[in-house]
């Protein structure tokens, strides 16, 4: 099943341009798309804004953005290396954040059975995105199967 908007539901429900609000570390975020972008954001006060946008106008927001020069991303005014572990643990906490407070959102997850998810729209190399087609359909199939099992 390829995730991405326009594919119908449950495949576009899952896309991070969908609207699915949930809270990231005290952060109101409307979409994963907002939380992803602000991450290209050095100033909080204008992260907090970016968090705050969905779908297309999050990612146009943050398209302008060089982050990729020095592959350095922030959260609350901290510099995080898009290579780190660190990174990886947000990009954990932020998807697990978003399904387990958001019941469309795990619901649409739940509803992919046991499809195999992909993202062909999304970039394979991490110093191109902040989110690569394997960072994403690994997450989503490892949350599915954590709220399968519940």
């Amino acid at each position: 099943m390829d995730i991405r908007s326009g594919n119908g539901w449950p495949a576009a429900a899952l896309s991070n341009f969908a609207p699915h609000a949930f809270v990231f570390r005290g952060v109101a975020a409307a979409s994963m798309e907002g939380l992803l972008q602000s991450f290209k954001e050095k100033n909080s006060q204008r992260q907090e804004f970016v968090c705050t946008l969905v779908g297309k106008k999050a990612k146009f927001t943050g398209k302008k953005k060089k982050w990729w020069r020095t592959q350095t991303l922030w959260w609350q005014g901290k510099p995080i290396d898009r290579h780190s572990d660190e990174y990886q643990q947000m990009l954990d906490e932020a998807f697990l954040a978003m399904f387990t407070q958001n019941e469309r959102a795990s619901h649409a997850l739940l509803a992919t059975g046991n499809a195999v998810l992909t993202h062909r729209l999304g970039k394979a190399d991490q110093s191109q995105t902040v989110l690569t087609r394997q960072e994403f359909v690994s997450r989503l199939t490892s949350i599915r199967a954590q709220l399968s099992a519940r």
